[in-house]
């Protein structure tokens, strides 16, 4: 199977296979399973969620899309279009996983914060415009 992208504004109702659905002003992207269940797979993007890269071949979507909690349980990438098939995860390797993600989130988020702490400048401007 291979995916296509299609730049949208708001998700199709009713989606079609080999089509990964990207919204730049919403940061998301959908496309239905690899597998062909049916299941509507939504993708956050953003630096600490998925990133599509698009070249002549075709769309990337990194990292892989674990469809832990559907039915099919479907492991994936799509790389330059193609889907490539990744293992089954255990329980312990979701769980590890998912820890992983919320410390990369974590990390990321407290880098960002940090960026402003020694900019008192920055932060009352931002004050400012919240009371505003």
């Amino acid at each position: 199977m291979r995916y296509r992208s299609e730049n949208v504004h708001f998700m199709p109702k009713q989606m079609q296979l080999g089509v990964l659905y990207v919204s730049e002003e919403f940061s998301t992207a959908a496309h239905l399973c690899a597998c062909g269940c049916g299941t509507k797979i939504r993708t956050p993007l953003g630096p600490t969620e998925w990133k599509i890269t698009e070249s002549h071949k075709g769309p990337t979507l990194w990292p892989s899309v674990g469809n832990w909690q559907q039915r099919c349980r479907s492991h994936y990438v799509i790389r330059h279009g193609e889907v490539l098939w990744a293992g089954q995860w255990t329980e312990a390797e979701i769980t590890a996983g998912r820890a992983r993600e919320n410390y990369r989130r974590h990390v990321y988020y407290q880098e960002q914060s940090d960026r402003y702490k020694d900019k008192p400048g920055v932060i009352a401007w931002l004050k400012r415009i919240l009371r505003w």
